[in-house]
């Protein structure tokens, strides 16, 4: 699994591969932060520590979403399905069934070329 560090011998993967596996386990330990962020909000029985920690939430939330569209500009088969389901008010199940002319063909590979920069914060 991803959060168990790299599957594969480190020195036969790429650059590419290698921060691909880093945002992958970072998105991951974001939405992890989320969850128990959220938990623990809503278990506070002081509005002040609920305050806080719905706002650390968030800001665990925005981490995560930098980390999906990191792989979304870097991936061509995660931003095809991100716009395929995200932002859409089709049933999810529906969308996945029943529109196989929006599945990617060909190759396997899932590295489009990489456009630099996020342009996240100062980095514009």
């Amino acid at each position: 699994m991803a959060h168990e560090g790299f599957h594969e011998d480190p020195t036969k993967l790429s650059e590419f591969t290698k921060d691909y596996h880093r945002i992958i386990q970072s998105t991951m330990e974001e939405l992890e932060a989320v969850d128990w962020y959220n938990q623990r909000a809503e278990a506070a029985s002081d509005p002040m520590a609920k305050a806080i920690m719905e706002h650390n939430r968030d800001e665990e939330i925005e981490h995560a979403c930098m980390g999906l569209e990191w792989l979304r500009r870097n991936s061509i088969i995660w931003d095809t399905m991100m716009r395929k389901f995200l932002f859409t008010t089709t049933d999810i199940v529906v969308q996945e069934s029943g529109n196989t002319d929006q599945t990617v063909q060909g190759s396997p590979e899932i590295v489009a070329a990489p456009t630099g920069t996020l342009k996240i914060g100062n980095n514009s």
